[in-house]
């Protein structure tokens, strides 16, 4: 028997069995289109992460580099000459540090300075191969954006420092204590001007980050010794000739000393402070047998500069003669950096005043042991009719002005020279120093010269600006 109801169900069940069929077959596309693209997506997380592993290393292989070809340039006698050396030595460093970088291609990474020679910097680029990415048509990634074409970029002129003078960058002065006494002579004279002109050529720079660097210089020996316009500030109107009565046996003799060009000793209360000179505050004037002083008129007492130039000729002008009166030295280290002896020297020598926008520092450079004191007339004590020593002990003496020195914020660089274990020597610099990492020893000129390079860039430290 026929039955409309039955007629009309088959074909119904039909379509849904043909309705079931296409949309397995849909399914299965969406499904497989839906793992292709999520194959993408960790193909891409992995090809971004090779990306970024290998711009890390890359950059910070760029900026070891910088620094490195930069020291050359900041310790070279004219930063321009030392530029061939520079770049082969960062890119040493470059290739060293990117040893272990997943594979590049391209990479055009090269260095070389701006800025008139006051920067050093990386220049190029690099790409990493991409393997998922490559299916959406991107076969590679550059390290570095094209606004990062110099991105490692190595200041060579300091900076940095935060004041209120104006341009954000701190003032430095300098005041280097330079031992030119008679143990001095020899290579260790030539080793010391090699040594105090590459500080001088590292500190003074110009350009748009520098800071105003100046440095004064101190050479001393059985005294220091002023220049002209400076000596009657300082020392008053010492009489001469000057006569000693003493006796010796049941005899009495008169010794008679002549006035020198040279200053000594400061007694009295202010004997250990930076009190300005005046009448009760003088220092004292060198008294010998004869009334010359072993310094030279080229070796007198220069007052803060930034002339590299003249500063570096008056280092070369440096000879040695005398004893170690390493207190006088030390004395005037300190008074050089003190505003309240501004009235000695011309107005661009003069000191700025104690303050966070001035970096102040001492370098006290010697070879040996203090071993030279005065009585209270400036005659050195063991001379004939000379009394006893009006401020004790030449040694005791330096570290009293030192720890002056450091009570006014100065920071006070020690570097003892071929000491050979002179206890007293070492025990003097290392009290006097500022901490262990300021007390330098150097055993030879070449480690000299390094010691002074190192203050000199812990001074001015080169600094990356990215």
């Amino acid at each position: 028997m026929f039955s409309r109801k039955a007629y009309w169900k088959q074909p119904f069940r039909a379509g849904l069995r043909r309705f079931s069929r296409d949309a397995e077959g849909g399914v299965t596309i969406m499904f497989s289109l839906l793992i292709v693209t999520l194959c993408l997506f960790v193909g891409a997380a992995v090809d971004i992460g090779r990306w970024a592993q290998a711009r890390y290393q890359t950059i910070q292989a760029m900026d070891a580099a910088v620094l490195a070809g930069g020291s050359v340039m900041q310790a070279a006698d004219n930063p321009a000459s030392a530029l061939t050396l520079a770049q082969a030595t960062a890119q040493r460093y470059y290739l060293e540090n990117t040893q272990n970088r997943s594979p590049v291609t391209d990479d055009t990474v090269s260095f070389t300075s701006v800025n008139n020679n006051t920067a050093f910097v990386a220049v190029g680029n690099a790409y990493i191969e991409t393997v998922f990415l490559n299916f959406a048509r991107i076969p590679k990634l550059p390290l570095l954006d094209k606004s990062e074409a110099s991105y490692s970029k190595a200041e060579l002129t300091g900076g940095g420092g935060t004041t209120g003078n104006g341009n954000g960058k701190i003032d430095v002065e300098i005041a280097m204590m330079l031992d030119v006494t008679g143990s001095m002579a020899g290579s260790k004279i030539v080793d010391l001007r090699a040594a105090a002109k590459d500080l001088v050529n590292i500190v003074i720079t110009e350009g748009v980050y520098a800071r105003k660097v100046r440095v004064a210089l101190v050479p001393f020996s059985e005294g220091v010794r002023l220049p002209s316009t400076a000596n009657t500030k300082a020392r008053g109107s010492p009489v001469d000739p000057l006569s000693v009565n003493y006796t010796s046996g049941r005899n009495t003799y008169t010794a008679t000393y002549r006035r020198t060009d040279c200053v000594v000793e400061r007694t009295g209360a202010n004997k250990y402070t930076d009190v300005a000179p005046g009448t009760g505050n003088f220092v004292m004037t060198l008294y010998k047998t004869s009334n010359s002083c072993v310094l030279s008129t080229d070796e007198e007492v220069v007052p803060l500069s930034a002339d590299k130039e003249f500063l570096k000729g008056r280092i070369d002008k440096l000879d040695i003669s005398g004893s170690t009166a390493g207190q006088i030295g030390t004395a005037w280290a300190w008074y050089v950096l003190s505003p309240n002896w501004n009235t000695l020297w011309p107005t661009a020598g003069a000191a700025a005043t104690y303050s966070d926008k001035t970096q102040k520092i001492a370098i006290l450079m010697t070879d040996g042991e203090y071993n030279l004191q005065f009585d209270a007339k400036g005659i050195g004590t063991g001379s004939a009719g000379a009394g006893a020593a009006a401020n004790g002990s030449s040694p005791d003496q330096a570290k009293a002005l030192c720890a002056g020195m450091k009570a006014k914020g100065i920071t006070v660089y020690t570097v003892g020279f071929a000491l050979g274990g002179n206890a007293t020597a070492i025990a003097t610099l290392s009290n006097c120093a500022s901490s262990s990492s300021t007390n330098y020893t150097a055993a030879n000129g070449t480690e000299l010269k390094q010691a002074f390079r190192d203050i000199a860039k812990k001074i001015t430290p080169i600094y990356l600006s990215h």
